[in-house]
């Protein structure tokens, strides 16, 4: 079994410069910080529920809004989730939750396939939680799947309070990707019939 799949990311433009360290194989320890408040929240949640150990920090054009700054996070943390798996030698690839939060119920399914595509069912009644945009919620999960790789579903099977939605898909999120990043002994080479993912 490997251990300590470590990736470290920093990303740099006119909008944005971001610094990140992701620990797969790690214990759920975070430092965050982005200037956006629930987004901290949101990222927290993934890493202590995923197990990641994750050191973040974003400074982005806040003054504007909060799109670049979400959205070159997930960037940025799609692309070291990628480096950190390394060659998917040995791993699960598939990771699903369904995970309740009080009244809402979210779905998570993960195929770690080197393909990316994402499809995402959540309807949000407000425009905002706090200081984030909700819509940056789908425009988050989007760039992260993309940056790994990967095919993301996420479904909001039971609505309600926004802040409930948005927290169960988080981590839900972290959940699956332990899951699906996670080795097992049977599988000794990628779990393809391809060979390679």
């Amino acid at each position: 079994m490997k251990e300590n799949r470590i990736a470290s990311v920093n990303r740099k433009t006119s909008e944005t410069d971001i610094a990140l360290t992701l620990n797969l194989d790690g214990s759920g320890k975070w430092q965050i910080a982005t200037g956006v408040g629930f987004f901290d929240h949101m990222l927290s949640g993934f890493a202590r529920h995923g197990f990641f150990d994750l050191d973040l920090k974003a400074e982005g054009d806040l003054e504007v809004d909060c799109h670049h700054t979400i959205e070159d996070t997930g960037i940025v943390l799609g692309t070291a989730i990628r480096q950190a798996l390394g060659d998917k030698k040995g791993i699960r690839r598939f990771g699903s939750v369904m995970l309740p939060m009080d009244e809402c119920l979210a779905l998570c399914a993960i195929d770690l396939s080197g393909r990316p595509f994402f499809v995402m069912d959540a309807e949000f009644t407000a425009e905002r939680i706090g200081d984030m945009d909700t819509e940056m919620i789908r425009e988050f999960f989007y760039a992260v799947s993309y940056g790994v790789g990967m095919n993301l579903h996420l479904k909001i099977l039971t609505g309600g309070n926004n802040h409930h939605m948005a927290e169960a898909l988080f981590k839900a999120f972290g959940k699956a990707l332990d899951e699906a990043s996670a080795f097992d002994p049977r599988i000794t080479d990628v779990l393809s019939t391809k060979g390679s993912l």
